[in-house]
């Protein structure tokens, strides 16, 4: 039994749109239309609904459509259209053919180190210039400029070279009671010398004289440094640290110059507490005892040989006189010794290049330093470096030449004082020893 209708067979089936059909007739109504997705293209050229090209040989890639109507243009009339690397095959950066084709921007280019080396050179050097410059302003900032040089009257003619007086003072202020007694000080009050020196830095080599502070001199007449009164001189003579005492600095400046002739041109001073301030702040000081000493008031207590002294050991060394034959004179000789030690710590690469111990260094010093108004960092750094070439053999150290001793004072000899300055004044290599 034939149970499709009449004047149907199986081979009209291929023409019925399908099963369920009733009619004897394919739906027309049924076939869907293809919906044009995009504008109708120019003759010959196809639009999205149109029969595409047959399918390619079995392994070719078939070129894929761009979103565009065949001239160009997208569907929002962009005459440059969206191209997403499918229709070239760019696919993940790769090049024509595939992701095994060549990058199209090219090689990588190699680096240019030397433009990389000139911005790090750069860089650094802009950092140094910084920090140098940062540095200097903050040291300048600590510098105690209380000294007016500009009141010391009748004044001897500045000669070459520069003349510094370096002072260390027995000052206590701002000690407690507690670091008085560790650093055996004692609780005198005002203040008074325990050691000054006399630093000529030249071109013909550089001379630090040590100035006893028992020396006898000559109080002229003076202005005081307070009352701005002129004291007129009586041919009074006292011992060099009592100038200090009675006046300050200005008025030691002015013995010295007048008992001298030689002219002055900056005044540093430091107190017990910032001397030991600074020993400590570089690490200690390495020094050679010839001979072991000690000393109940100073607190000295030394053995023979080389070793470290710390600030307190360091002050006590300074300070000692009454366990020398030579008292004042011994003194004189081992402050010359451990200032230029200390001159030489300080400029070793372990603290210049170590910022955890150059800058507490500097801030101890700076700090606990008293000097004249025009007293520059240059000036202080030209002191300092002319300090570490005497240690280092560079200079001249002596003693200020002495005759004799009137009256428990040491008494300077005039004539080679008065060679010793001429030298100094012409800048001419020292021939006086003390």
């Amino acid at each position: 039994m034939n149970d499709w209708p009449e004047g149907w067979s199986d081979d009209n089936r291929g023409s019925r749109y399908g099963r369920g059909s009733a009619g004897a007739q394919p739906e027309g109504a049924r076939v869907m239309r293809q919906v044009r997705r995009g504008r109708q293209g120019p003759p010959g050229q196809r639009g999205y609904g149109d029969p595409g090209p047959s399918a390619p040989p079995h392994g070719q890639v078939p070129q894929q459509p761009t979103y565009t109507d065949g001239q160009g243009y997208d569907d929002y009339g962009d005459p440059h259209g969206y191209d997403s690397g499918y229709n070239t095959g760019q696919v993940y950066g790769g090049g024509p053919g595939g992701p095994a084709g060549p990058d199209p921007r090219g090689p990588r280019p190699a680096p240019n180190w030397r433009r990389r080396i000139k911005w790090t050179a750069i860089t650094v050097v802009g950092v140094l210039v910084v920090t140098t410059v940062a540095t200097y302003f903050w040291a300048d900032s600590k510098l105690n400029r209380d000294v007016d040089l500009s009141t010391v009257i009748e004044r001897p003619e500045a000669g070459q070279g520069t003349n510094y007086l370096i002072v260390g003072s027995d000052s206590r202020k701002g000690m407690s009671d507690e670091e008085k007694k560790k650093l055996h000080t004692g609780s005198a009050e005002g203040q008074r010398t325990d050691s000054m020196m006399i630093l000529h830095v030249g071109d013909n080599g550089d001379t630090l004289i040590s100035l006893p502070r028992d020396s006898d001199v000559e109080i002229p007449s003076y202005k005081g440094s307070t009352s701005g009164k002129v004291y007129q001189g009586t041919g009074r003579h006292t011992k060099l640290n009592a100038a200090y005492a009675e006046d300050g600095p200005t008025l030691l400046v002015r013995a010295v110059e007048f008992n001298t002739g030689l002219h002055i041109d900056h005044y540093v001073e430091i107190g017990f507490a910032g001397f030991a301030d600074i020993v400590d702040a570089v690490g200690g000081v390495d020094i050679t005892i010839d001979k072991g000493f000690k000393d109940k008031y100073s607190g000295a207590d030394f053995k023979a040989g080389k070793q470290t002294l710390n600030g307190e050991q360091a002050l006590a060394f300074v300070r000692t006189r009454h366990a020398f034959a030579a008292s004042d004179l011994q003194r004189t000789k081992n402050q010359q010794k451990f200032l230029s030690a200390l001159a030489h710590q300080v400029a070793t690469p372990s603290t210049v290049l170590n910022p955890f111990k150059l800058y507490p260094t500097l801030g101890a010093g700076l700090d606990s330093l008293t000097v004249d108004k025009d007293m520059s960092l240059w000036n202080l750094a030209s002191m300092f470096w002319a300090m570490k070439g005497v240690s280092g053999g560079d200079g001249t150290s002596m003693n200020m030449p002495i005759s004799g001793s009137s009256g428990g004072n040491l008494v300077w000899d005039k004539a080679k004082v008065k060679t010793l300055v001429n030298e100094l004044n012409n800048d001419e290599k020292v021939t006086v020893t003390g």
